[in-house]
């Protein structure tokens, strides 16, 4: 028996009770606005009660609460420092850990699917989980060929508690708005559902880590552990040890911050054009520096050890060049162009008419790390961008309700925001022009008598 669906009055009860604090925080707000307060001193106080109300109930659950969470915590650079400071260690909680299944519980669902003989398969099996996440906890093992793995094993009706969760979730998403400015929550929470059934397909999730594992074998810069067995609700891959990267945002030294961040933004855009899946998870529990000798030195050798691949976007012929082409044109300031195209892309719809330049004028703050040779990315600036769009006031946030996102960009539109979000965590500075140019279609004209292998080559150096 699982404990999620036993629990499962509990959880409702607990995610139930969040919107109701919500409402007495806003009439306390109100109280407080009436007494003389500012109407900015108290929406930040607001937001602090509500982001420590929000991460408690999140991090004491598991299924769709905590995938919510994680998905929310990778955004925590675009709170106010007071607030987002007193939770940082409670959001890289709910990235690493959450509260583990009991032994038997594990040990049963890997009879059911390995078979009553299971252990015979390991040299060495440790039931303390290693680590947990929203639909499963790993298990450090031995397999029987003596080569260390890793056991991901899914809660028992983890399917369940994550629809559950996210629906119940969705009913009060407008409440957080407020929480992360300049984010919408609601088409958040619906993609997570969408996302769901793939998640907790292990057999997916398996092809999409072998693709990613040959096609990254021997790389000097991205590490993907192999898949060893794969059965409903178990996985097993290689184990890989490594520094986490919430470790290194906690507190790394910054030529280790900005070797991390390097290669986060290499794999972004490299994965999907070698691939052709984008991994769509990149909070950083799922990513690890891998020290090798350099552990007490220069961080320049170092690579990125991804795992997790339960979520991808599976886009066979790489990044769409509209995103490199707009990217390109809006730089060169043609917004013409790049208006044309964002119509023609269902960007702006018929019926909406904008004005090019001010188009451009929206664009251009975003995509200003693809406009120089390296770029630092830092909490401060995400916190003007997310105000920037968010305040009513702005003509960035009433061009910004004009827009839309075609369905198709969804998931490429969420990745690449979280990235640039863990980026900012990092406070890494970060070539990422030099990886559009190699990775992305459409970034770079196209040029006569120069080989796109040989550059992209190039950008791919320390």
């Amino acid at each position: 028996m699982s404990d999620l669906p036993r629990k499962a009055v509990t959880r409702t009860a607990k995610l139930a009770a969040l919107p109701l604090g919500f409402a007495g925080r806003a009439t306390w707000g109100l109280g407080k606005r009436i007494g003389g307060r500012s109407a900015e001193i108290v929406a930040r106080e607001l937001q602090q009660r509500t982001a420590d109300q929000l991460f408690r109930v999140l991090g004491e659950l598991k299924g769709g609460a905590m995938k919510f969470g994680q998905a929310l915590s990778v955004f925590e650079s675009a709170l106010p420092e007071e607030v987002a400071g007193p939770y940082r260690a409670t959001l890289t909680k709910l990235q690493e850990a959450a509260p583990p299944m009991p032994v038997r519980t594990v040990h049963s669902v890997l009879e059911e699917r390995l078979g009553e003989n299971w252990r015979e398969l390991f040299e060495e099996f440790e039931d303390k989980p290693s680590a947990a996440a929203s639909i499963g906890q790993v298990h450090r093992a031995v397999w029987h060929d003596g080569r260390e793995v890793a056991v991901k094993v899914q809660y028992p009706g983890a399917g369940e508690a994550l629809l559950s969760d996210l629906t119940q979730l969705g009913r009060f998403a407008r409440m957080l708005g407020p929480l992360i400015p300049g984010m919408d929550i609601k088409p958040l929470i619906a993609e997570l559902r969408d996302r769901v059934s793939e998640e907790l397909d292990y057999a997916l999730e398996a092809q999409a880590q072998r693709a990613h594992a040959e096609e990254f074998a021997d790389d000097p810069d991205v590490v993907v552990p192999d898949v060893v067995h794969q059965s409903d609700q178990v996985l097993i891959t290689e184990w890989m040890d490594g520094v986490p990267l919430s470790e290194v945002i906690a507190h790394g030294g910054q030529a280790e911050r900005d070797r991390a961040g390097q290669l986060l933004a290499r794999f972004l855009f490299s994965g999907t054009a070698r691939t052709g899946l984008l991994h769509a998870d990149p909070h950083p529990g799922n990513f690890r520096l891998l020290v090798g000798d350099a552990a007490d030195g220069p961080p320049e050798k170092w690579r990125l050890g991804v795992m997790d691949f339960g979520t991808v976007d599976r886009l066979p012929e790489g990044l769409p060049p509209t995103i490199g082409t707009s990217l390109r044109m809006t730089l060169e300031g043609d917004g013409e162009a790049v208006y044309a195209m964002l119509c023609e892309e269902g960007f702006v719809k018929p019926a909406i008419d904008l004005q090019p330049d001010a188009v451009l004028d929206y664009l251009l703050p975003i995509i200003e790390p693809a406009r120089v040779e390296e770029f630092t990315f830092t909490r401060s600036w995400m916190r003007t961008q997310a105000a920037r769009i968010a305040d009513p006031r702005s003509p960035a946030y009433q061009l910004g309700k004009q827009l839309n996102l075609p369905p198709a960009y969804l998931l490429i539109h969420r990745v690449t925001l979280s990235t640039i979000g863990v980026l900012c965590q990092l406070g890494a500075t970060v070539r990422l022009r030099d990886e559009l140019v190699a990775w992305v279609p459409g970034f770079e004209a196209e040029e006569t008598g120069v080989d796109s292998t040989e550059k992209k080559e190039t950008a791919a150096g320390p």
